[in-house]
């Protein structure tokens, strides 16, 4: 079987389930347990590292103006 995860709560389940080993792919947010930021990453962020809560905050507003 191959899992794919997209919410890090899943991938733990996965694990704690006995799975772990049929997981081929995570999300960006997935880092517990250790070894799945090994896995390929299928997803990603679209804010900046070390953004602040009010540049996200900006970001956000934005992507979300309709015109």
């Amino acid at each position: 079987m191959r899992i794919v995860s997209l919410l890090p709560s899943a991938t733990e389940m996965v694990h704690a389930l006995g799975l772990g080993s049929d997981l081929v792919g995570v999300t960006h947010e997935c880092d517990f347990p250790p070894g799945v930021e090994e896995l390929p990453h299928l997803t990603s962020t679209l804010l900046p590292e070390g953004a602040s809560s009010s540049e996200i905050d900006a970001l956000v507003r934005e992507r979300l103006k309709t015109d």
